[in-house]
């Protein structure tokens, strides 16, 4: 009967045997997991050359997004500008293209005046549906879109827009040609007479 006991008792101990080294190895892995994030730890501190090179080619990348954007916004700047020049070049052509209007305006042949009014404003609704317009010359004189040409005395403000000589234009926001105007002046005071009155003798 001791020997049933014993054989019962050792196999016992074989049964709780890989239960404890079943313990024991999860417990050297999860020191060996947690050696292992703390290595990674400290070659992170200490400059991982993936991790550097990781960060330097994001950095690579987001300079490179700014110069595409860079590129192209000068790219569109120096379009604008070259359409710009081009309008300016035919300012000219637009003035006379106007004094043409004028001046067929005054012919007997009503069929030359609307062709050529029909020209002038074809001509200028393509300029415009590229960036041109006129510069507004009512108003109040300003130093930024009107060139003064003259001053005239007169009972409205100093500054005033009396007339315009000639027309001006921007193209996209660009000034290609202040307006040349003419304003208002401050009215002179009447000057007296510098002997004064003359007395008279009693």
């Amino acid at each position: 009967m001791n020997e049933e006991i014993g054989k019962e008792g050792s196999a016992k101990v074989e049964e709780n045997e890989p239960a404890k080294e079943s313990k024991e190895g999860a417990r050297e892995a999860a020191k060996e997991s947690g050696a292992g994030n703390e290595a990674r730890e400290e070659s992170r501190k200490d400059g991982d050359p993936c991790a550097e090179t990781k960060d330097r080619l994001l950095r690579l990348a987001a300079e490179f997004e700014n110069y595409k954007k860079r590129v192209m916004k000068e790219a569109v700047s120096a379009r604008e500008l070259a359409k710009a020049d081009l309008a300016r070049s035919l300012l000219p052509i637009i003035d006379e293209f106007y004094f043409a209007v004028l001046a067929s305006g005054e012919s007997q042949d009503k069929n030359l005046s609307k062709g050529v009014e029909m020209l002038y404003s074809n001509f200028i609704d393509a300029m415009k549906k590229e960036g041109l317009e006129r510069v507004k010359a009512d108003g109040r004189y300003d130093p930024y879109l009107h060139e003064i040409m003259m001053t005239k005395e007169s009972e409205r403000k100093p500054g005033t827009i009396l007339e315009v000589v000639k027309e001006g234009y921007t193209f996209n926001g660009i000034l290609l040609r202040p307006a040349a105007i003419v304003v208002a002046a401050e009215r002179a005071a009447p000057q007296e007479d510098a002997k004064g009155p003359e007395k008279k003798e009693g």
